[in-house]
């Protein structure tokens, strides 16, 4: 077992478990895309990013082919990283609002952030098996994470029930049957030594920015509540009409 967040981190880098993710995240740092046509591409499995004694865990879907593929950190030099960001650090809970290398000096306040598969996956679809393989490493995080964790923001079905095994395993008792996924759901999981307030939230997908499924206000209200249920400071909305949403995605 891992001893610290740094440790697991370097050994996910080296991860090969998975051939058709390996194949497809060095095929795409090899040919790369024309905009990025200068990068060396990270072409690894991406570990978490964030600090050690996170009270706030974002957990995602998979790395981006040309985002997290390419920079080497979760959801940086993607336009859906580019909408989270901006969103934490309007919350409080970023430095900058935008993330364009692992080197830009970003830093997270109290928030780490992960996803269940650390590969990028073709079309951006994980297999179920994939998803299976990958959670060991989702455990390990979240048992080194027990601590001091008090929240999560899972962004997305996908995410969401790949995420509940591994809370159940690292010692959360999930409710039976299982919570459902949806924007706004809030589950509260008892565990012997502290409780894990679970929120979902629509994935920052362009298919759910753009279209206005997701709206940076709803974001920003999930991570509001998911920061105020992890004890960390947040800066107040600017006052504004809500814009309200619901649904599953």
């Amino acid at each position: 077992m891992d001893s610290s967040l740094a440790e697991l981190d370097a050994r996910i880098t080296g991860c090969r478990a998975c051939p058709r993710l390996v194949d497809w995240r060095e095929e795409v740092a090899r040919t790369k895309r024309a905009a990025f046509a200068d990068w060396t591409y990270w072409g690894r499995p991406v570990p978490g990013f964030g600090p050690p004694d996170a009270s706030l865990l974002v957990v995602g879907l998979a790395p981006a082919a040309h985002g997290g593929n390419r920079t080497g950190r979760m959801f940086t030099g993607d336009r859906s990283g580019d909408v989270l960001y901006a969103a934490l650090h309007e919350v409080g809970l970023a430095s900058r609002g935008t993330a364009v290398s692992a080197d830009d000096g970003l830093t997270l306040n109290g928030v780490r952030i992960t996803s269940p598969v650390h590969c990028a996956p073709p079309a951006n679809k994980p297999t179920p098996e994939e998803r299976d393989t990958c959670r060991p490493w989702l455990l390990s995080e979240l048992r080194l994470l027990r601590p001091s964790l008090r929240a999560v923001v899972v962004l997305g079905a996908f995410g969401w029930q790949a995420a509940l095994p591994a809370f159940a395993e690292a010692g959360w008792r999930v409710p039976r049957p299982r919570p459902a996924f949806g924007h706004g759901a809030r589950v509260t999981l008892e565990g012997e030594e502290s409780s894990l307030d679970l929120f979902g939230c629509f994935h920052v997908s362009q298919r759910n920015t753009f279209t206005g499924r997701l709206t940076p206000l709803m974001l920003r209200d999930v991570l509001r509540a998911a920061a105020r249920s992890a004890g960390l400071p947040t800066l107040p909305e600017p006052d504004q009409d809500h814009t309200a949403g619901t649904g599953r995605t």
